[in-house]
């Protein structure tokens, strides 16, 4: 028997990582819309600690449209100079114009009859990859899984899709469960997958 001890990557004293941990994190994630939000968020991490994203979420939902793909891809330099004065968010130009090609790639995929969740469910078969990590820091930075979905999406013309980028994305979305086999999110997790 295994002692219920959660994944050591949140630390117990804050009360927003932890519940991005307990609720949130690995859940398998099935909605084309809310995976691309999250595809953002990810990409808008690199180089920054996840907590920044974390505590300026909800500020960067209402900047960008509740990342509505439609809505965002209309975007125009005034629309980008007015986010860009707004310090809830991350203020990076390059992040700014990337989410916003990234929704023009998204659209481009659903016009030619691509259904993102199931693009991005095809690399795992649709069945969760189990990490059986004991440790959060014994897993990899990036897998041949990620490497692949990295190529296939800067393909349709994503930026900022790295494959750690992508690999960190596809731990938050449950793609692979990633969570430490003593913590009780490892097994809850697993049996949220269809």
């Amino acid at each position: 028997m295994t002692n219920q001890v959660p994944c050591a990557w949140a630390p117990m004293d804050d009360p927003l990582y932890r519940a991005y941990h307990d609720e949130e994190w690995g859940v398998p994630e099935y909605d084309s819309r809310a995976l691309w939000e999250k595809l953002q968020l990810d990409g808008m991490q690199a180089g920054l600690a996840w907590i920044t994203i974390l505590r300026k979420r909800e500020t960067m939902r209402e900047e960008f449209d509740e990342f509505d793909p439609e809505r965002i891809a209309r975007w125009d330099q005034r629309r980008i100079d007015k986010a860009l004065t707004n310090p809830g968010i991350i203020r990076s130009p390059k992040k700014i114009e990337s989410c916003i090609g990234n929704a023009r790639a998204f659209l481009d995929g659903f016009d030619q009859g691509e259904d993102f969740s199931e693009f991005c469910w095809d690399f795992v078969d649709h069945k969760p990859i189990l990490g059986h990590l004991k440790y959060y820091r014994d897993g990899p930075t990036k897998t041949d899984i990620s490497e692949a979905c990295s190529k296939a999406l800067k393909k349709r013309g994503h930026k900022f899709v790295g494959p750690t980028i992508v690999y960190a994305w596809m731990q938050a979305c449950g793609l692979y469960n990633d969570h430490e086999v003593d913590c009780p999110r490892f097994k809850q997790v697993q049996e949220l997958a269809r």
